[in-house]
């Protein structure tokens, strides 16, 4: 049975951080890109930042310098360390897993957690 399972988030003040987890179970890791989304109040859902299988990092302009995304594939975790929050940070994040161009289409193209709230506020 495939699971995403994210935890840490919460309500922190501005300037704050959060560390965010998700750990996987289910499938074959090294054939997926792992994925942090977010969808705030009203918005679309947007990637934040990206891990590839041989550990390349992507960020979204909004959050370039301010997060950090790693992965431990032995623990099956990919983590998202959120600094210098700000109230348009405020979302559902959600951890999502990308299967990797080439790999066969035998295996599923995405797979999501089920959300965790980041509150930013004063």
């Amino acid at each position: 049975q495939v699971q995403l399972v994210e935890s840490g988030g919460g309500l922190v003040q501005p300037g704050g951080s959060l560390r965010l987890s998700c750990v996987s179970s289910g499938f074959i890791l090294n054939f997926y890109t792992l994925n942090w989304y977010r969808q705030g109040p009203g918005k679309e859902r947007e990637v934040v930042a990206s891990i590839s299988s041989t550990g390349v990092t992507d960020y979204a302009y909004a959050v370039k310098g301010r997060f950090t995304i790693s992965r431990d594939d032995g623990e099956r975790t990919v983590n998202l360390q959120m600094n210098d929050l700000q109230p348009d940070d405020t979302a559902v994040y959600f951890c999502n897993a990308e299967r990797i161009p080439g790999v066969s289409s035998y295996f599923e193209s995405h797979y999501w957690g089920q959300g965790t709230q980041v509150t930013v506020s004063s």
